[in-house]
């Protein structure tokens, strides 16, 4: 591939081995950048009663909500840091359906992305988007810890960099278990 389009990863993303998942192939990251002018915010929902997958928490209750990571322009915000994966038009359509809560859309004036035309990234369609939790809402725990496991593997810094322009998760992170699963090929199973 040559510096056509790149998909900046901000969340499970920058794990090379959930990207790998989606795109069906081993990823190495075209570099490690700041989308400036964005927040890193726990407002995208699902309602875990009627999605593709339902997760239970350990006493076998079925949290109402599940929250995650999604990114907001702030234009006084120094931005967030990421990875950019370069991808083609056919895996941009794999991750589109990876991220079926989340809008494609072109970030490129937001990043350094040298070398690359376009740059993509997903925000939470508004069917999916919660400024506040919404009721009975968890985060997934392991989730947190992926997403934090892969930003101390970018290098020095990095995870302070994510805690830093990131808000802390409004609700409990939790550990559960998948009871239902209707997941669509390159959907991570374990969030």
């Amino acid at each position: 591939m040559s510096g056509g389009l790149a998909v900046f990863g901000y969340g499970s993303l920058a794990s090379p081995a959930s990207a790998a998942l989606s795109l069906g192939r081993p990823v190495e990251f075209a570099g490690i950048v700041r989308l400036v002018g964005w927040r890193r915010r726990w407002t995208v929902y699902r309602d875990n009663l009627t999605s593709e997958k339902t997760f239970a928490l350990p006493d076998g209750s079925v949290p109402a909500h599940v929250v995650g990571l999604n990114i907001e322009r702030d234009p006084g915000c120094a931005g967030v840091n990421g990875v950019l994966i370069e991808i083609t038009e056919a895996e941009a359509g794999r991750l589109d359906l990876r991220e079926m809560r989340y809008d494609r859309v072109d970030v490129t004036g937001d990043t350094e992305a040298a070398g690359f035309e376009r740059v993509i990234a997903y925000t939470a369609k508004p069917a999916h988007h919660a400024p506040e939790p919404p009721p009975d809402a968890i985060v997934i725990a392991e989730y947190v810890r992926t997403v934090e496991a892969a930003f101390a593997a970018l290098g020095a810094g990095e995870l302070e960099a994510y805690a830093a322009s990131s808000d802390p998760p409004p609700v409990p992170a939790s550990e559960v278990r998948l009871v239902a699963d209707e997941i669509p090929p390159g959907n991570p199973r374990r969030w």
